[in-house]
């Protein structure tokens, strides 16, 4: 759901895109080749309904709300708003490998295979997230001295 979330930026997007991909998942489940990591197939199929259900609705959500929501809640530390805020801030080929990548725990060749990407487009888009990210919450560029 975590995942959805932070893809679709709305809850019932969200709910709908993980409701359907378990659906398809029990439907398609002997399509999955149990030589291979089970994780990866299913966030495979999750992304591919996250896109489905916001080409659907063609809209977009205030990021206002979405940071509303996630600050009145009490267990979440100052920083934390602002790396997610950053996060939301980006386009979606920088986003979602960045997801994939370091929420998720996901292997370079993983995320290229489920983005269907070549693994170099891949850290290219996750280079250019991470330095998007270090400029949105105000870091020093790398090497750089103080």
């Amino acid at each position: 759901m975590r995942t959805a979330m932070l893809v679709t930026k709305n809850g019932e997007w969200a709910k709908d895109a993980v409701q359907e991909t378990f659906l398809r998942v029990y439907r398609n489940c002997w399509q999955y080749d149990a030589s291979k990591p089970f994780k990866p197939w299913f966030y495979c199929i999750l992304l591919r309904e996250c896109y489905r259900v916001m080409e659907r609705e063609k809209k977009v959500v205030p990021f206002g709300e979405q940071l509303e929501r996630i600050a009145v809640e009490p267990d979440l530390p100052d920083d934390r708003v602002d790396v997610y805020e950053a996060m939301q801030s980006l386009n979606d080929i920088y986003r979602i490998p960045l997801l994939l990548k370091y929420v998720h725990d996901y292997s370079e060749k993983e995320i290229a295979d489920m983005l269907e990407l070549n693994v170099n487009t891949l850290k290219s888009r996750l280079f250019k997230a991470r330095e998007k990210m270090r400029d949105r919450l105000g870091g020093e560029p790398h090497g750089s001295e103080a």
